[in-house]
């Protein structure tokens, strides 16, 4: 696939999904987009969202989260999975910002990444949704997508994100995780996705795909729904 299938690949995405669900929980508040990307780690949206809307509105401020005592905090993400591990990574991260830059959330990638508990991802969706940087966020469904679409060939994340930052023009950098989050989740699936659904499948070169459905019962799908012009 080449960068011009790519960029109508995510120009048909983003009309699908124009909205991060993330952003409206933190309001696009640095702080409250760190400790929401901490919660959502390893966890479903399904679950950690809602958790991550509480603890928003209780806690805007490092401080107001280490003013929570540590029961409440492990009672109150107690959906999440690992909420124990979770609740000590937030009030690290919290006295580490308190006691290193003043109780503000940096802006710079490297020092974001030095905090104890935030990787890669999560330090380039904060850079992305808390101040609106140009950011690549390559999680599970980004790296799984990109190498599906055949844009790209690559074997981790790390990977996905330096060939990316290479051929992905800047202005979608900040689109690519929005919407290839969600049609991970609703279409693309890990396991058979949903190719008979998927909005981009004439651009897909479905490299390795096992489809849920055969690839006759996709064509007549196609033919009928997707004519050609």
């Amino acid at each position: 696939m080449q960068t011009e299938a790519m960029g109508r690949v995510l120009d048909i995405l983003d009309r699908i999904y124009p909205y991060h669900p993330m952003a409206d929980i933190t309001q696009r508040d640095p702080f409250k987009v760190l400790i929401s990307c901490l919660l959502t780690l390893r966890s479903r949206d399904v679950v950690t969202l809602p958790v991550c809307r509480k603890l928003c509105v209780i806690a805007e401020t490092p401080q107001q989260l280490l003013d929570i005592p540590k029961e409440s905090l492990i009672e109150l993400i107690k959906p999440v999975q690992f909420y124990n591990n979770k609740a000590e990574i937030l009030r690290g991260v919290c006295r580490e910002l308190l006691t290193r830059f003043d109780g503000q959330v940096p802006e710079r990638l490297e020092d974001l990444e030095s905090l104890k508990g935030v990787g890669r991802k999560t330090a380039n969706l904060v850079l992305q949704l808390g101040f609106d940087q140009p950011a690549i966020c390559v999680d599970t469904h980004v790296h799984r997508i990109c190498n599906r679409l055949g844009y790209i060939k690559t074997k981790d994340a790390e990977a996905t994100e330096a060939v990316l930052s290479q051929k992905l023009p800047v202005h979608y950098w900040n689109v690519i995780n929005r919407v290839m989050v969600r049609h991970g989740q609703e279409i693309c699936v890990a396991n058979h996705p949903k190719c008979d659904l998927c909005p981009v499948f004439e651009l897909c070169e479905r490299v390795d795909v096992i489809p849920r459905k055969s690839r006759s019962a996709l064509k007549a799908v196609h033919e009928v729904f997707l004519p050609q012009s």
